[in-house]
């Protein structure tokens, strides 16, 4: 319990069996109030067997001898008769309401006024935006009908499809700069935005959060907002399109940022050419992926500086189709994520991106892979080393300890437990795509793959912030 009440909305322990079902009821209440969150519920080990089996453990005798066995028997009488009490009586388990909070209608009035005026706005969409009760297919209608340009971050990625004409990827510092509203829907004001310190001080700011602590994090200090909502994000926005029904955004503005985009997006793909000192370059092999996946398809991003890359280079197929291990690097995600992946969505392809860092937690989900027969992608980005580390570490402290890694045979493994391993390096260049639609096809059909790609180094993500 000391472990978890730091890190979970609620915590508790079971007494009585006839506590099981209120608590749990409760317990998943709270996980979804507010900003979703984890919970925690003990149940010691005696509120998980038969009557029968509890009481011969706990070792009741019926004629107990001496005052203390006496007093010992009466105990564990009592103990166990109230362990039990109303433990068959029958109990409501319908769920308990989910408590969220909403924008105001003069609140979402106030937003309305300050979009309709805008020449330039600007939406930065997070992950609450995903939340449950909006639909995300209502939430993409809502902001294609605004047409203000969207930049997307966490589980918000893929929101608005492969190539939306308000979907803008590149060069986000500028358009902050130049636009006039900025409505930061889900987005937290926290390191990924230098703390607020990249918002114009001259531009009109709505905030909109489900947590109020999230929802003014690093205000009046580096940005202040115009207006600070503490309410869903997808409702939210689902009104704001409805109350500006007929408005839209200039298209001026939104093709601006667009072709930004194309030219940074050209120089990208340029610089996925470069050849590296040595084996692929890793910028080449998201690229050919990313062209090769399947429109159905699921990305689960585990790791770091591959990881980061991909962020850029990839385009989710669609909203909810990225699951990454948040801004924290939580990092040994992916095996997991993609299991619930592959179980909910069982015709879908699912991929997983690793670096070789992160896939020593969950590669032996590939025996899970094999026994379940939840047949999934994994792409490694093996450069042998912490990159995303490695890169501040060395300049600063000018020593690459504990960042080393081996080109470890990471496609062996992948035989071992059942599946189907790749190993491609430089040699293998002119075959990769080959290479990626043979796994396409072993996954289809029913074996989990791994693609243990060998990368070089590539200064593409210099200046990006390791932790």
């Amino acid at each position: 319990m000391s472990l978890f009440k730091p890190l979970c909305k609620f915590c508790a322990s079971i007494r009585t069996i006839r506590e099981i079902v209120p608590t749990v009821r409760k317990a998943l209440a709270i996980a979804q109030s507010g900003t979703p969150g984890p919970v925690f519920i003990e149940f010691p080990i005696d509120t998980l067997y038969p009557y029968h089996l509890v009481s011969r453990e706990l070792g009741v005798k019926s004629t107990p001898k001496g005052l203390m066995g006496k007093i010992v028997s009466w105990y564990l009488t009592n103990h166990m008769k109230n362990l039990f009490a109303g433990a068959w009586e029958t109990r409501d388990v319908s769920p308990l309401p989910v408590d969220i909070p909403y924008a105001t209608d003069d609140q979402v009035q106030r937003c309305i006024e300050m979009v309709s005026r805008a020449k330039k706005p600007v939406i930065l969409l997070g992950s609450q935006a995903t939340l449950p009760p909006t639909p995300v297919d209502d939430i993409r209608k809502a902001l294609e009908d605004l047409g203000i340009p969207c930049f997307l971050g966490g589980m918000s990625r893929g929101l608005l499809g492969k190539n939306s004409p308000i979907h803008i990827r590149q060069n986000r510092r500028d358009a902050l700069k130049e636009a006039d509203l900025v409505l930061l829907a889900g987005t937290v004001c926290d390191f990924r935005l230098s703390y607020g310190r990249v918002l114009n001080r001259r531009s009109k700011i709505i905030a909109v959060n489900r947590d109020k602590t999230q929802l003014l994090k690093n205000s009046d200090m580096f940005w202040k907002p115009t207006l600070a909502i503490q309410g869903d994000t997808g409702s939210f926005l689902v009104q704001l399109s409805k109350g500006l029904k007929g408005h839209r955004c200039p298209d001026e503005w939104p093709q601006n940022l667009k072709a930004g985009d194309v030219t940074k997006e050209t120089a990208n793909r340029a610089k996925a050419d470069e050849k590296t000192d040595r084996h692929l370059n890793p910028l080449k092999v998201l690229h050919c992926v990313d062209e090769l996946m399947a429109e159905d398809s699921f990305i689960v991003a585990d790791g770091g500086d591959f990881v980061g890359s991909a962020a850029y280079i990839m385009r989710p197929r669609g909203p909810l189709r990225w699951l990454d291990p948040g801004a924290f690097g939580t990092l040994g995600v992916g095996g997991g994520f993609a299991l619930g992946a592959k179980l909910c969505r069982p015709d879908s392809e699912v991929w997983i991106v690793y670096g070789d860092g992160s896939l020593g937690y969950s590669v032996a989900e590939f025996d899970t892979f094999t026994r379940h027969k939840t047949p999934v992608i994994a792409l490694v980005g093996n450069d042998a080393c912490w990159s995303q580390i490695s890169r501040d570490q060395v300049p600063i402290l000018g020593s690459n300890v504990a960042c080393g890694l081996a080109f470890t045979d990471y496609h062996i493994v992948t035989d071992g437990y059942g599946g189907k391993g790749y190993l491609i390096g430089r040699e293998d260049e002119d075959k990769l795509s080959d290479i990626i639609r043979q796994a396409q096809k072993e996954t289809r059909e029913g074996k989990a793959t791994l693609l243990n790609v060998l990368i070089g180094k590539s200064n593409f993500r210099e200046g990006s912030i390791s932790v």
